[in-house]
């Protein structure tokens, strides 16, 4: 049996050469608890550099740094932007000095919220995607709250600063805006091992009904097709996805639940007719407990999708209110 490999491998070496995105949180498979704890005994200079760089490094670095004895973390550094340094014939690392520029200048800019300006919503938006084509503040709204909003593009970053102390939350219009930071950071993170892409997908939501204390839709799960990996079989492509998703409340609370297994068959041909297409995976969603109490919560989708021709699983949690 063997690996047909039709990915491209995607590395941006620039921060700015992204174009306009959106935002949604990532979660990984690594322990949290497990990472934490190695990352409290750091010494104070690695434990910067670690934070730092939190938005870019992937999994596995992470998890090589936290290993390494400390004698062998200067050069596990070095080499760190060495992989990303889009002109490494050259003395001068543009995406180090970008990078480095851009948490200074957060550092700045965003001060005052009980923490790092890098480390602020609007510290990490500026960070991965640069300044804003356009920035709009608004001192106080109708509903009482301060608000920001970035373009980028056409595309809308909004932060909301509800008791207009200075302290601004990134929000989104709706989940077709809300997946692709995970596959922006993606390809910052995709640069230890650039031969080899991971698989990623995205998420949305379409309401069909939201009446009589019920309210219907759909979940989609898209992959690309060129993100794929199949087993060769038979004069076949085949492999397989399980995916699991959970819709919670606050208090986290599950209101909705799914899950199911999809495999995927094709020819050869019929790949390369489609590698710039996706492969959807649709749920049916019903929730008819407690609608009017959720209505006006902010909900959460976890979302699991793990390979079966890899067995690699990546996690991701969605933020988002019901509409009616």
């Amino acid at each position: 049996m063997r690996h047909i490999d039709h990915r491209k491998p995607v590395l941006r070496a620039l921060l700015g050469l992204l174009g306009p995105v959106l935002v949604v949180a990532g979660l990984t498979a690594v322990s949290a608890c497990r990472s934490y704890s190695a990352t409290r005994k750091l010494p104070a200079a690695r434990a910067d550099f670690l934070a730092k760089v939190d938005y870019i490094i992937n999994k596995e670095e992470r998890k090589i740094f936290l290993e390494l004895p400390d004698s062998g973390r200067d050069d596990f550094i070095a080499q760190f932007w060495k992989r990303r340094d889009p002109t490494p014939d050259s003395e001068r690392n543009e995406f180090k000095i970008e990078y480095e520029d851009r948490v200074a200048k957060a550092t700045t800019m965003f001060h005052g919220e009980g923490r790092q300006g890098w480390q602020t919503d609007r510290g990490r938006i500026f960070i991965l995607f640069g300044p804003p084509s356009e920035r709009l503040t608004y001192p106080m709204d109708a509903s009482g709250f301060c608000r920001e909003i970035w373009y980028y593009g056409a595309f809308p970053v909004i932060f909301i600063d509800e008791h207009c102390s200075g302290y601004f939350v990134m929000t989104a219009i709706n989940l077709e805006h809300l997946q692709e930071l995970n596959i922006a950071q993606g390809h910052f993170q995709n640069t230890f091992n650039p031969e080899k892409k991971l698989f990623d997908y995205q998420v949305s939501m379409q309401k069909t009904l939201a009446e009589g204390g019920v309210y219907e839709g759909k979940v989609f799960v898209d992959i690309p097709y060129d993100t794929i990996w199949f087993n060769f079989k038979g004069g076949r492509l085949e492999t397989g996805f399980e995916v699991h998703l959970e819709i919670s409340d606050e208090s986290g609370t599950t209101a909705w639940e799914a899950q199911g297994t999809f495999p995927l068959a094709l020819e050869e041909k019929d790949l390369v007719e489609n590698r710039k297409s996706r492969f959807r995976m649709e749920f049916p969603v019903r929730i008819d407990k407690d609608l009017d109490r959720l209505k006006t919560q902010k909900m959460r989708m976890d979302v699991s999708v793990k390979s079966t021709t890899e067995g690699e699983e990546l996690k991701k949690t969605v933020a988002f209110q019901l509409k009616f």
